[in-house]
């Protein structure tokens, strides 16, 4: 009889945990999907979405196995009619998942009062793993579909002392992928502290 209400009351096997993670998970795929737009400051292959908040509230809310799946399932979503042969998704993937994973787990720990630390090292780590998976994954995969030369051009047209790739990413990709965590995050914690009580069986040991 232990063995079962142990079960039941496990996280892992909570139905509402499940729901509400495929509910957030498309969401955030219509975001990415249908809520997605290129900025003047930055080269048009960029776009800015909202998807990362489904994936941050479920990482806050359920704990970072949530907000990682969500990240999963998007862009699992987002593959069909790729235009970058998934190059782009899994770029999203990469960064979403650097953004909302720290950011649970440091949640998980410290509770409502270090959810706005948790938030901002999700998206420092966001912002630094985009750099290193940009230079060394990302684009390597993406001149595929188009060349290195073009890809700097880019960003050379916006400005013309960026001529290398290190150079583009640190100037451009690294402030960009900060503030859309930082965004992403403003947007989640008002909402996280509303969502947080309807899984308080989540955070029943919390101090």
């Amino acid at each position: 009889m232990s063995n079962l209400t142990n079960t039941k009351s496990n996280p892992l096997f909570d139905v509402r945990k499940l729901v509400f993670t495929a509910l957030l998970a498309a969401l955030s795929a219509v975001l990415m999907k249908f809520l997605s737009f290129p900025l003047p400051f930055i080269p048009a292959f960029i776009t800015f979405d909202f998807s990362d908040v489904p994936a941050m509230l479920a990482s806050l809310t359920m704990g970072p196995v949530s907000g990682l799946a969500v990240c999963l399932v998007k862009n699992l979503i987002g593959c069909f009619g790729s235009m970058t042969g998934c190059v782009g998704e899994l770029s999203n993937f990469i960064l979403s998942s650097c953004l909302v994973v720290p950011a649970g787990f440091i949640a998980k720990k410290t509770g409502y009062k270090g959810v706005i630390i948790a938030c901002i090292a999700g998206a420092v780590a966001m912002a630094l793993m985009g750099v290193a998976s940009n230079y060394f994954i990302v684009y390597p995969l993406y001149t595929a579909v188009m060349p290195m030369e073009a890809i700097i051009g880019m960003y050379s047209a916006i400005l013309p002392s960026a001529d290398t790739l290190i150079e583009c990413l640190l100037i451009f990709n690294l402030p960009f992928t900060f503030a859309k965590g930082l965004i992403a995050a403003l947007i989640s914690v008002p909402l996280y502290k509303r969502l947080r009580p309807i899984f308080n069986s989540y955070y029943r040991t919390e101090k």
